[in-house]
């Protein structure tokens, strides 16, 4: 009830302003921007050139970087694709916004207030085309939650030419568009995103759009294409499978960025990247190949590798070109910087981001938070200045069970400062105590 409540008054133009002021007015003297968020999964942290790889071609991604904000410490809501979607989505840490872990059939809650529904009720014209994994079952579809037209897969992953779902039994197929499920065999499913992506690029061209591109790359299976296999076959294994699907996103993402210069929409739209969470180690992604740099730690692990990943923002037209940031901002921050630089007002509720706008502007912009904090399952962590306590890390020995790192000086979390410092310690298990109270968890 709440929820709906909320879009009407929103629709009617009456909504409450958002708990933070937005920096922002409404644009009156031309057309609002448009919006493309651009999601990878389970890239590697370090794995676009702009980020310091070696062996990897990112030139597109490198490109939007150039034109745009390249942010270092950027951090996801949780090291695994569900709740970092719904983080994303809902600007709402994952246990307030109902999605602690991976979901099934029953997914994110319908009474959350998501990006796209704001942006919807504000007069833009919405799409998601892609991954989903935020439920299949009835209400927690992507039209459900605000999209007025998907085309994609409703689960964790899919062969990309059969686009059958293998991975437990019993095994099924997963391409639909809107509520229709649709067959397209041997169709590369991330042509599918752009060619979708592209017609949509075409029709709205003349409205405000928020265009949602949840890329399946490069998840598993490991499947780039005849392009780029080549390029990497010295690569030893199983990088050598992992690089030619980083080259193939990155390719596809420029096709649909040139579409975006071929209507003349590139200095009136915002583009943002960033990956949903860290690569992966699991068998069925042959047990690695992709690239935490300096980091430790991969998906599902709250070490840095597992939710710290590129982020890039870029709208040529407004924000300023070539920069970097160094400052801690989060996934939970993207809706209301989207919000800010649109105009549109936030949701009457609680929200766990802010605005990244005063970093945008400028270097010297205090971080967007003096603390975060991260839950999955019994692993949790903490981060408040440069202090990082992990508790129950993925992979910790005996004496790593509760860990502190100082990450300005221990950037990799090597060395364990929690018998030097256990007053810290406690301080930081006191903050993750009060959160764990606050969102009811």
């Amino acid at each position: 009830m709440r929820r709906r409540t909320f879009l009407r008054l929103l629709a009617s133009g009456a909504a409450a302003t958002a708990a933070a002021p937005l920096a922002l007015a409404a644009p009156s003297a031309k057309r609002r921007p448009n919006v493309v968020v651009i999601l990878a999964d389970d890239l590697g942290s370090v794995d676009l050139r702009c980020y310091g790889s070696k062996d990897l071609e990112t030139p597109n991604l490198d490109a939007l970087a150039d034109r745009g904000t390249r942010f270092t410490q950027f951090y996801v809501g949780a090291p695994v694709c569900s709740p970092s979607r719904a983080a994303f989505l809902t600007g709402r840490c994952p246990q307030r916004a109902g999605v602690p872990n991976n979901v099934g059939a029953k997914g994110m809650p319908s009474e959350q207030v998501t990006v796209a529904e704001v942006m919807k009720q504000a007069g833009y014209v919405t799409a998601c085309f892609g991954k989903w994994h935020l439920g299949s079952e009835e209400g927690c579809r992507p039209r459900d939650q605000g999209f007025g037209e998907f085309f994609g897969h409703l689960v964790g992953c899919i062969d990309n030419y059969s686009h059958f779902f293998y991975w437990s039994g019993p095994n099924r197929h997963d391409l639909w568009h809107n509520e229709t499920e649709t067959w397209e065999d041997g169709t590369f499913f991330p042509d599918i995103i752009v060619r979708e992506a592209t017609r949509f690029l075409q029709e709205h061209r003349d409205e405000p759009f928020f265009l949602y591109l949840p890329f399946n790359v490069p998840h598993y299976p490991y499947q780039g294409t005849e392009k780029w296999r080549p390029r990497y076959k010295d690569l030893p294994y199983p990088r050598n499978h992992y690089a030619p699907f980083v080259s193939t996103l990155d390719e596809k993402i420029g096709q649909v960025l040139a579409k975006l210069r071929d209507l003349d929409l590139e200095d009136n739209t915002l583009v943002i990247f960033f990956s949903d969470n860290g690569h992966s180690t699991e068998e069925r992604a042959m047990f690695g190949g992709g690239s935490a740099g300096p980091y430790r730690g991969c998906k599902f692990a709250l070490w840095e590798g597992g939710i710290r990943l590129p982020c890039i923002i870029s709208w040529p037209g407004e924000l300023p070109k070539s920069q970097v940031r160094g400052q801690v901002a989060a996934s939970v921050d993207l809706f209301p910087t989207i919000a800010d630089l649109c105009g549109v007002r936030m949701p009457d509720r609680k929200i766990d981001g802010t605005s990244l706008v005063p970093i945008l502007k400028s270097p010297d912009a205090p971080d967007a938070h003096t603390e975060f904090h991260w839950q999955v399952g019994n692993q949790w962590a903490v981060r408040q200045g440069d202090w990082k306590l992990v508790v129950n890390g993925r992979d910790a020995a005996k004496d790593e069970k509760t860990f502190l790192a100082n990450l300005a000086e221990d950037v990799g979390e090597k060395n364990n400062l929690a018998g030097k410092h256990p007053d810290k310690v406690k301080k930081l298990t006191d903050l993750h105590t009060a959160w764990v109270k606050d969102v009811g968890s």
